[in-house]
Order: C-alpha cells, then structure tokens, then sequence
C-alpha cells in the first residue's frame, strides 16, 4: 500500500507538471519511482496519467489544434510506433534502461543549448514525427522529440503544449491497443492504475489552469531543463 500512495504522489507532482508544459511527466517520474519499480512496469504504467492529463488538458483549453495538421503528424509517428512496439518486447532491462536515459538526454541537450534556432524543412519534421513514434512506442516517452518539432513550427505556447498533448494522447491510444493485443497489463499495474487513477484526475483537473499564467521564455527554459536533467538522472540509477 506504502508502494502506490507513494506512486500516487509522485505521479501528481510529475503530470501536473506535464499538463502545465505538454510533456516531462514521464520523464521525471521514472527516476523517481525506478527505485519502487522496474523501468518497464512504469512504461506501461505512465499511459494512464498520460492520457488523463493530455484529456484534461485540451479540455480545459482553448482549440487550437488543428486537425489537419496533426493527423499528418500522427500519420508518420504511426509507422514508427510500430517498430518501436515491436522492439519493446526484445529489449533486456539494462539496455532498455541506458537507451532510454540517452535518447532523453541528447534531445533535452539540444533544447538547452538552441530551443529558439530550430528551422525544419518537411523532411526533417516528417522524420522527427516518425522518430516520435518510435520513441514513444519504445520508451514510453516522445515528448524531448516532438517538443523539438513543435518548438520549430509554432511559437506560442499554448499552441505548442495543445499539439504536444493531442499528439500524444493518440500515440498513447496507439500503446494501449498494442499492449491489450500483447497481454502486457498485469495484474499489478492494474492494480497502480485503479489506485492511482481518482486522485490523478482530481488532481490534473485544479492543476491545468496554471499553464495559462506561465511566462513563454519561462515555458521554453524550465522544459528543456527538465528533459536534460531527467535523462542524465536514470544514468545513476
């Protein structure tokens, strides 16, 4: 019980962060919660307070999200996340671990140093939407991807976290199907799910109207941060 009142908390502070920003969630709950619970648990684990805070979130917004334009997103992400789903079930824990940990620390890298100097042409946004798909398949995480995307193709925020979230709520629909097909829910992570789940609701519910009061260098800064040091923290696990 100590475990999943633990969890609970940790993963209120960490998706009213995400619901906030539009990603980072995941990121900073799984060095948090790693030494409860095995990487992989907390993987299938996270699409819960990713769906409810992504759901939330557009909810509580105002519509910007154009439906066009993330459907062409999702489209090239699909194709990844079907090689990310298939590579999910053939990693050893200690690779799966290190592999993480690098993709979140090189993109969190990137935004630190030129968030503001991106410039994508279609191809290199198609191939990021792609790699988006792999990454969120695999890891569970996309957002240190398609942060770096967005932040290239829109510069207001609230743009930018709306997409952020639509988009991965439909990659996280995507896992579910996945994982229900591959028979991956166990009984505990039901279990953390059930527990879990009211309080994160309740919680992300309050929590969403503070995005609107953030500053947007603030917003740009806090969230590169945050990808960089939350992938070089599962390093030292």
């Amino acid at each position: 019980m100590s475990a999943l009142i633990i969890l609970t908390l940790v993963c209120i502070l960490t998706y009213s962060f995400e619901i906030i920003f539009g990603l980072a969630g995941t990121i900073m709950m799984l060095p948090l919660l790693s030494f409860i619970y095995d990487a992989k648990t907390l993987v299938v684990y996270s699409v819960l307070p990713q769906i409810l805070a992504a759901t939330i979130g557009l909810l509580r917004s105002p519509k910007t999200v154009n439906l066009k334009f993330l459907a062409n997103m999702v489209l090239f992400a699909a194709f990844g996340s079907v090689a990310g789903l298939y590579l999910f079930y053939y990693f050893s824990l200690g690779l799966f671990q290190v592999l993480l940990a690098s993709a979140i620390t090189v993109f969190g890298l990137y935004l630190v140093i030129a968030p503001k100097k991106i410039k994508l042409n279609n191809a290199v946004a198609r191939l990021l939407d792609t790699l988006a798909g792999v990454s969120q398949a695999l890891f569970g995480i996309s957002g240190p991807i398609a942060m770096t995307r967005l932040l290239g193709s829109f510069q207001e925020k609230t743009m930018v976290r709306n997409y952020a979230l639509a988009f991965f709520l439909t990659l996280n629909v995507f896992r579910v199907a996945g994982y229900v097909v591959n028979g991956t829910f166990t009984a505990e992570i039901g279990e953390m799910m059930l527990f879990s789940a009211p309080f994160l609701a309740v919680a992300l519910w309050f929590v969403n109207h503070l995005h609107f009061k953030v500053n947007e260098i603030h917003f740009r800064r806090v969230v590169s941060w945050i990808i960089l040091l939350g992938g070089l923290s599962l390093f030292y696990r």
